[in-house]
């Protein structure tokens, strides 16, 4: 299976002056824009602000973005690369055939990277920003990345007989076949309907698990041992989507 990770961009060899300035200033850009988002919330992301921070009027940040949106859109592809790369490191780091262990590393790089930017993990998988609408064609191949990773790591399983049943699995209801065939042709996929739904399920809990604990959610004094927590919920994850130890 291709890793869907893996990165199709042309990089130009060389830069002309320009060029590398511009980079440079969009980059700065994001940068401050990150630091706007952990103070002030996405909501109230302001180019003027951004411009102030840099040193310019604000008509010379127009020059390089847009707007509000354009801003919001570049630190959410930004974040999402961010996550795809420290999970990416995690996986690979990780023998390719020990299945779970590739999971394991896969959901506590998650869960690392989104203890460390909270306000970014935030703009990823928080509540929605007031009129802003993600353009899909911008943002839905970076903020894939995690979830065909994951089902690579079991898709891969599959192949390699290493899946273990699950004992008394529910049924798939019928409904759900057309959904989980076209998710399977669409990423090359061999598991059959059972292991895809329950991957599904395996996919929004880790990362509900994940915003828990990110967003307090929990309660203060619910649980102390949050990494103990993590680490039983990533066990039980791994054995409903049949990866064994």
């Amino acid at each position: 299976m291709t890793d869907p990770g893996a990165s199709t961009e042309t990089i130009p060899l060389q830069r002309t002056p320009r060029e590398r300035a511009r980079a440079q200033t969009i980059a700065d850009i994001v940068r401050l824009g990150r630091v706007h988002l952990a103070t002030d919330g996405a909501a109230a992301l302001s180019l003027r602000a951004v411009a102030r921070d840099l040193g310019v009027v604000s008509s010379a940040v127009y020059r390089y973005v847009a707007n509000r949106d354009e801003l919001l859109t570049l630190l959410l592809v930004d974040a999402y690369d961010e996550l795809g790369d420290a999970v990416d490191a995690a996986v690979d780091a990780v023998p390719e055939h020990d299945f779970a262990g590739r999971f394991t590393a896969l959901g506590r790089a998650v869960r690392g990277w989104a203890l460390k930017e909270p306000a970014r993990y935030g703009l990823l998988f928080g509540s929605p920003v007031p009129g802003y609408q993600a353009p899909a064609g911008r943002t839905t191949t970076p903020g894939t990345r995690v979830i065909f990773r994951l089902v690579g790591i079991v898709d891969s399983a599959y192949r390699a007989g290493a899946l273990a049943p699950e004992p008394g699995a529910a049924v798939v209801p019928s409904a759900l076949s057309a959904d989980l065939a076209a998710i399977r042709a669409e990423l090359g996929l061999e598991v059959p309907d059972a292991v895809l739904a329950n991957g599904a399920l395996v996919w929004t809990s880790l990362f509900g698990t994940v915003s828990f604990e990110v967003f307090g959610q929990y309660g203060a004094e619910t649980f102390s041992a949050r990494d103990e927590l993590f680490e039983h919920h990533l066990a039980v994850l791994a054995r409903l989507a049949g990866l064994r130890d």
